[in-house]
């Protein structure tokens, strides 16, 4: 498992949300730590991607500072 994953919601053959839902079925699943990042803000596709398992949550457009420092956040957590 790696260590951090960087998450679309819209992804092609399934979404960002199924795929996260599948990653924490797996075992060691729980592992990553999943920031998802998409273009989606309203409060219920956060919660949505929240409750399945995300870490944190970004909103596009973002630049490489924002990547860092929510991964930071997580990881120093």
């Amino acid at each position: 498992m790696p260590d951090a994953i960087l998450l679309d919601w819209n992804t092609p053959v399934m979404d960002g949300f199924e795929f996260l839902r599948e990653l924490r079925r797996m075992p060691e699943g729980g592992k990553p730590k999943v920031v998802f990042c998409t273009t989606e803000n309203d409060i219920a596709h956060i919660a949505r991607a929240m409750h399945a398992g995300a870490d944190e949550y970004i909103m596009k457009p973002f630049d490489k500072h924002i990547v860092q420092s929510k991964f930071e956040e997580i990881v120093f957590a």
